[in-house]
């Protein structure tokens, strides 16, 4: 999908800027207690499960955070190492613009996006409602690639602008939730625009977004607190095995 996040953006003559929220890399898990977790067959798989997780206070345990695990669909294409929080290994297969595949690895989740006024009753996490001039670049070498980014008409529309703008009616993009991957600073023709947004159908797969229902999507939206430092982690079952204990994983 090649559509919005990251914090709002400025063209010179034609965009607003705003700081954005910066997720370090680091070699050491990211303190946090709220992990929403997929883990896929294969790196060719394009559906798996997904579960949250709440570190208990008092034990340190992971706990679910819901009944059952949510079931999500993939990039066409399954998985590639993405750039997240955690480095991806060396050799290792990465994403790339176009591929068709979801990044895996370890994601920092910092912003709802709708167009709705509001989040769903019951929700508090930071919130941008998409309006006619937010758009989120995906082409590699427009200036602003991989960053939300919101037009001023007044000063003059980019020639990108039409086919980068994130609002366009789609029900698909009702709800989206930033995976923040490839970002600060993003790195040219990485990935861009990956977001948990609403699955088109069973079996309709992405371009490298984790799609679900938007019954499902929901419930993770009222789920998410900021202060729990929310992350995203999507990994084959091969590399969970061996990432499991070093990356503190449930």
């Amino acid at each position: 999908m090649a559509l919005l996040s990251r914090p709002v953006f400025s063209v010179a003559a034609a965009v607003l800027f705003a700081a954005g929220h910066h997720a370090a890399r680091s070699e050491n898990p990211p303190p946090t207690s709220q992990v929403l977790l997929s883990v896929a067959d294969s790196w060719s798989s394009k559906q798996g499960k997904l579960q949250g997780y709440q570190r208990d206070k008092k034990s340190g345990e992971w706990k679910p955070a819901f009944p059952s695990p949510i079931t999500v669909n993939f990039g066409r294409n399954g998985l590639g190492w993405g750039r997240g929080v955690l480095s991806a290994p060396s050799g290792a297969a990465k994403k790339r613009e176009g591929d068709g595949k979801a990044p895996a690895g370890y994601f920092a989740i910092t912003k709802v996006f709708g167009y709705a006024s509001g989040l769903p009753r019951g929700a508090d996490f930071p919130y941008r409602q998409v309006g006619k001039w937010d758009a989120w670049p995906d082409d590699p070498k427009n200036p602003y690639y991989n960053r939300h980014v919101v037009v001023d008409p007044k000063e003059g529309v980019p020639s990108w602008f039409d086919s980068q703008k994130m609002r366009h009616g789609d029900f698909a993009y009702k709800w989206l939730i930033e995976i923040r991957h490839n970002a600060d600073p993003p790195k040219a023709g990485a990935g861009s625009a990956i977001f948990f947004h609403v699955r088109r159908g069973p079996t309709r797969y992405t371009a490298g977004c984790t799609s679900m229902r938007e019954s499902d999507l929901v419930k993770i939206i009222k789920w998410l607190r900021s202060d729990a430092n929310p992350h995203y982690v999507l990994l084959p079952k091969s590399e969970y095995k061996q990432l499991r204990e070093p990356w503190n994983l449930p």
